[in-house]
């Protein structure tokens, strides 16, 4: 890396050396912000009407035009939804020149600045001002966001949804690829996943109040991150300078989930202030605790006997669940001199969820005795049939922080960027019961008959056709096991350091710019457990001692334990629990593992900036380095085998970047890049998790993701406040990762029913489409010039090879993972005067979740479209209401495998709607 960085110093002083020389010339400077003086418009374009030479203004709004020869000039400021300005500037023969520019009057400014048309506005400037494919989400002046969580409100971008976890927007899939693809960051800080098993971040943490924008790079550029396939996810909290006058907001709010049946809290404030014309602080903070249930069906073990066909296990789930976000940030900025900007920004998120789960579950020992193409009846005379019904009371906290330390010096026509930063993700359960079960054997000595109807593929209902008075006593269901989850903790942390170069040079017709820089990465990701595992108990214990009643809508599962009464119990009577040593020892160890990745970068880049041609081209290098670290248990012997295995490799990564305007408001893209994924650290820990006589292996053979990737975009700015834009996107990936399924699989004297290993793929390929149109349509009459639309559409054909049961003689192919084939969302708003409406539709095509062992084993997700309501009425100036009606379709989640030319249910879940409602207001 020494010899790149010494390569790129001396390619530097050639050219520098080798470019004409400039006559002495000034420096034209700014600020742009609108009308009012309130915010700072961030990308507005920049030209120097009689050279050709552009800028962009950057979040604070400042632009910088160097190396400009002594004379006259004007200066054009462009945005969308405004109208151009321009202003006349005298530049010395040395030295900086100011010129401030305002765009819009202080009458009408407020269209680009406050509500829906200035969020849209803002989206399409920053789009427009873009190197790469990118789209964009930000708030508008007064502190609003588009949704409740970061998450969610991403999922109206363009070429993006969101995967829901329990009906809430948590992990973001770009283009329909697995969120594993992408990479998010928050103010420039890679952001570690607080989950033991992922490297995605659940976005659902972050509060959309303290976001400014954000940013989804969808092709990348030699000075960014190389690690993304899907794109890159930068966030951006508030900054000071981000305005130009002071603010502070509040906001309250209430939440009534349907079948939670509760109301509860959230509130809010941020604010920025600067304190003089040189230093600012901006922050804020929010809380917000939810409550909602979640009917659950699932099913396992599909088979086909005498053509019947049906599966050997059935659970019904009720889920009540009560979730608190906390969350805060807080920037400080500081300019100690016109060429110097300091930044010190931190993030802190706390996520706590307490889940109480009550389970109905059903297993089947035998084949169906009788049945129908849509039913299947069992009796316990022909094969013992295992009633179980059990608790899970599981509290989980996750937190995300994140420091960094930086700033950008301007000397001339050189700049330098650098940033330190901490980031550190966690994820910790201290005394979980997961769960407590209640079993009761049905065998030859006992008369229970179960019919299961088919006829509805996403719900199976049962039927007890024999010994109902037995199945329905809880002192029939004595105590089996209880599982408490001691401690679960994950760790994931990373230090940083970058630091950037660059130089540029005026040209007759543009200015081109040589840039070098390097990033230092160090993290380390870690999981250590310990269970402890009874399965006895000395005396009569059943479930007729900790009952309670079902409040659960698709079934009967009564008898059920009270949410809260073993805990009590468990507690008061624990030296009465026997403990399993042996279960209790290998839960404890096989899942821990410890992973460091250590990674350098370094970077070399030409850019060139006309008024109608951008290209950057360039060259990045990554090197890694693993530690990696797992437990190997013999089981039988109860020992533990400490393994290590280190490694590294190098990945060089070429980018071709081209942004043309051959008209005005016309923008076409190209981009050429190779990327890559690294794998997951948990699949490379060399550790085996055997649970049911069924193994989850690790492995530290894993190579990572590589992918040539290509961008074309054509895009159409229209209008004062519309766009209309068309992208093509091509993706040829090496080494993508699945998780193999081996039946029968040896492991030491044990014999597993089945073995679950990550292992590469050969090749994938991706394509796509996206397309998308946003327009204010303020050229109709009264009251219709209230109107707005955005719509997008993407198209992914993501496809792959896999071995079945690990033969090398049948491939087979597969959709990617987590990949959807058609992605829509429509907003359609309505803003005039002091009412604010908005509805908004997506929709996700199926999707493969987890790849079988054959074609008949794969798991779908179903299709899914939700529609959101939103309603704000500004009471008087600087304050209003607001409603939200969220999922107002009760859009559910169904899980499914085809046998047998049928959709079979794996899994089905509902959670109806939840209405917000309450009153915000800034001064």
């Amino acid at each position: 890396m020494n010899r790149f960085f010494r390569g790129a110093s001396r390619a530097a002083i050639v050219v520098a050396l080798a470019t004409p020389g400039v006559a002495l010339a000034g420096t034209i400077v700014g600020i742009v912000s609108d009308g009012t003086g309130t915010r700072a418009l961030q990308s507005t374009q920049l030209r120097i009407v009689e050279i050709g030479r552009v800028a962009e203004a950057g979040r604070d709004g400042s632009y910088r035009f160097p190396d400009v020869a002594p004379g006259t000039y004007t200066i054009e400021a462009r945005y969308v939804g405004a109208d151009p300005v321009r202003t006349t500037v005298i530049v010395p023969a040395s030295g900086d020149v100011k010129a401030d520019i305002r765009i819009g009057s202080d009458v009408d400014a407020s269209i680009i600045v406050v509500g829906q048309v200035a969020n849209q506005a803002s989206t399409l400037s920053r789009q427009r001002a873009a190197d790469g494919v990118e789209s964009v989400l930000t708030r508008d002046a007064i502190g609003q966001f588009p949704d409740q969580n970061v998450a969610e409100s991403l999922r109206r971008l363009s070429g993006v949804n969101i995967l829901n976890d329990q009906g809430e927007g948590r992990f973001v899939s770009v283009r329909g690829l697995d969120p594993e693809l992408n990479a998010a960051s928050v103010n420039g800080v890679r952001l570690p996943a607080p989950e033991s098993d992922v490297r995605s971040v659940a976005l659902d943490v972050i509060p959309s109040e303290l976001i400014e924008s954000i940013e989804v790079k969808k092709s990348l550029t030699p000075d960014m991150d190389g690690d993304t396939i899907g794109a890159s996810i930068e966030i951006h909290t508030t900054s000071a300078f981000d305005r130009k006058k002071d603010l502070f907001s509040v906001k309250a709010e209430g939440s009534y989930n349907d079948l939670a049946d509760s109301i509860t809290p959230k509130g809010s404030f941020d604010f920025s202030k600067k304190l003089s014309d040189n230093f600012g602080i901006a922050g804020g903070a929010s809380y917000y605790k939810r409550r909602f249930a979640t009917n659950n069906e699932e099913m396992d073990g599909w088979d086909v006997e005498d053509g019947i066909a049906y599966a050997d296990t059935m659970e019904y789930r009720d889920y009540d669940v009560t979730r608190k976000r906390i969350g805060a940030s807080l920037s400080l900025d500081w300019q100690p001199s016109p060429s110097t900007k300091l930044y010190a920004r931190g993030l802190y998120s706390q996520f706590d969820d307490q889940e109480y789960r009550r389970r109905l579950t059903i297993e089947m020992d035998e084949a169906p005795s009788s049945g129908t193409a849509t039913s299947a009846d069992f009796n316990s005379e022909d094969g013992e049939i295992t009633v179980t019904r059990d608790l899970k009371d599981r509290f989980e906290r996750q937190r995300i922080r994140s420091i960094s330390l930086g700033g950008e010096t301007n000397t001339g026509p050189w700049k330098f960027t650098y940033m330190g930063s901490w980031s550190k993700s966690s994820e910790r359960e201290n005394g979980s019961i997961d769960p407590v079960a209640f079993e009761r054997k049905f065998d030859d000595g006992d008369d229970l008959g179960i019919s299961f109807d088919y006829s509805n593929p996403r719900r199976t209902a049962y039927s007890i056709t024999a010994g109902q008075d037995v199945f329905l006593d809880p002192t029939e269901y004595e105590f089996d096991k209880a599982e408490r989850t001691t401690l679960s903790d994950s760790q994931d942390e990373e230090w940083a350091i970058k630091a950037d170069i660059s130089r540029s040079f005026a040209m007759a017709t543009g200015e081109f710019t040589i840039q070098a820089g390097g990033k230092a990465r160090w993290r380390t990701k870690s999981y250590n457990s310990t269970y402890d595992i009874y399965d006895g108990y000395e005396g009569d214990l059943t479930l007729a001692d900790v009952l309670g009643t079902q409040d659960y809508d698709l079934a009967s599962i009564d008898p059920v334990p009270a949410k809260k009464s073993f805990r009590n119990f468990f507690n008061d009577n624990l030296a009465s629990f026997e403990l399993d040593e042996g279960d209790s020892w290998q839960g404890s160890n096989e899942e821990d593992y410890s992973v460091d990745e250590d990674i350098q970068a370094a970077y070399l880049l030409g850019r060139w900036d006309s008024t109608t041609l951008r290209v950057i081209g360039g060259v990045r290098m990554e090197h890694t380095k693993n530690d990696i670290t797992g437990n190997l248990l013999d089981i039988d012997n109860r020992t533990l085998t400490v393994l290590n295995f280190k490694r590294s490799y190098t990945d060089w990564l070429p980018s071709l970047t081209l942004r043309y305007e051959p008209v005005r408001n016309v923008v076409l893209r190209a981009a050429g890049y190779k990327s890559l994924v690294r794998p997951k650290l948990s699949q490379l820990a060399p550790r085996v998790v055997i649970e049911d006589n069924e193994g989850e292996f690790g492995n530290p053979d894993l190579k990572p993701y590589r992918a040539w990737n290509i961008d074309a975009s054509a895009e159409y700015y229209f209008g004062r406040n519309a766009a209309l834009s068309a992208g093509f996107f091509w993706k040829d990936v090496k080494n993508f990762t699945y998780i193999q399924v081996i039946d029968d699989y040896q492991y030491g004297d044990l014999l597993l029913d089945q073995a679950s290993i990550p292992v590469n793929g050969d090749s994938a390929k991706i394509k796509g489409l996206e397309l998308s149109y946003s327009q204010v349509f303020d050229f109709l009459p009264a009251p219709l010039d209230g109107l707005l639309a955005q719509v997008n559409y993407t198209y992914t054909d993501a496809k792959g090879t896999v071995l079945t049961d690990g033969d090398i003689t049948d491939p087979r192919k597969i959709p990617l993972a987590s990949s959807s084939k058609n992605t829509l969302n429509v907003v359609l708003g309505y803003e005039k005067g002091p009412i604010s409406l908005r509805a908004a539709g997506t929709y996700r095509d199926k999707y493969v979740d987890e790849v079988g062992d054959t074609a008949a084993e794969d798991r779908y997700v179903d299709e899914h479209f939700q529609l959101d309501l939103s309603a704000k009425y500004r009471v008087r100036p600087g304050v209003r209401v607001f409603a939200d009606w969220v999922n107002v379709t009760n859009a559910p989640y169904f899980a499914y495998q085809n046998l047998e030319g049928r959709r079979r249910l794996l899994q089905y879940e509902n959670y109806s709607w939840t209405i917000k409602f309450g009153v915000s207001a800034n001064f």
